[in-house]
């Protein structure tokens, strides 16, 4: 069977984000990818606690609040797997004892969350000027019991689905920076999902262009 005979879907859902809304925070982003929506607000760099103090470079925080309820075991994983990026991302070496504070507000989960609030994080990250060593997508696909590859599957497609595969890339050699998978598949079909959501990353680093380029421009809503 070649590659893209088990492609459904290869097209990645609308997005738009505003930047630079929120006055008390150093950066912020509302990403709307879809009907999923995740609003990041970034402080930093700005004092830390003595206790968290890393003497030779920046301690990178996250918080995730949902949009209902307190947090549990599964929302503190989901900041793990967002702070582990931000830190692979941000040159944490040029603000050594201080603090960089990422906030993640859900909005509205409509599927592909966890890529659009690494998505949205890293707009956040460019909106408050903090130094990067390179900038990050991330792209989600699904392999439904047909086996079949959605990309940037929504809700109802994930419930049906059997592997949810999250892939973040950075902009300099589309290397992978993390992988966060759920369900069963097999080798081919991960190699699949890694080529096509490799080839969606660069639409997501046109938008974060597009985007940097409104935004100067003084007209925050992208489209």
């Amino acid at each position: 069977m070649k590659t893209d005979d088990n492609l459904v879907d290869k097209v990645m859902r609308e997005m738009t984000c505003e930047l630079g809304q929120l006055t008390r925070c150093d950066g912020d982003a509302c990403l709307i990818q879809g009907e999923t929506c995740v609003a990041t607000a970034v402080y930093g760099p700005t004092e830390v606690r003595m206790n968290k103090e890393i003497l030779d470079k920046a301690t990178v925080e996250v918080v995730y609040k949902s949009k209902v309820g307190l947090p549990g075991c599964a929302e503190k994983m989901f900041e793990r797997i967002i702070r582990n990026t931000c830190e692979t991302t941000i040159l944490t070496t040029a603000h050594p004892r201080s603090g960089i504070n990422i906030i993640i507000q859900e909005m509205q989960n409509s599927g592909s969350y966890l890529a659009c609030c690494i998505n949205s994080a890293c707009l956040a990250l460019l909106d408050a000027g903090v130094s990067l060593k390179f900038l990050v997508a991330a792209v989600t696909c699904l392999i439904n019991k047909e086996g079949d590859i959605i990309l940037d599957p929504n809700s109802k497609q994930e419930k049906d689905g059997k592997a949810l595969l999250t892939f973040v890339f950075d902009n300099k050699d589309f290397n992978i920076v993390t992988v966060n998978t759920k369900g069963s598949y097999s080798s081919r079909q991960f190699k699949d999902c890694t080529s096509l959501c490799k080839t969606s990353s660069k639409q997501v680093f046109e938008f974060y262009k597009k985007s940097m380029e409104k935004l100067l421009s003084k007209d925050n809503f992208v489209k």
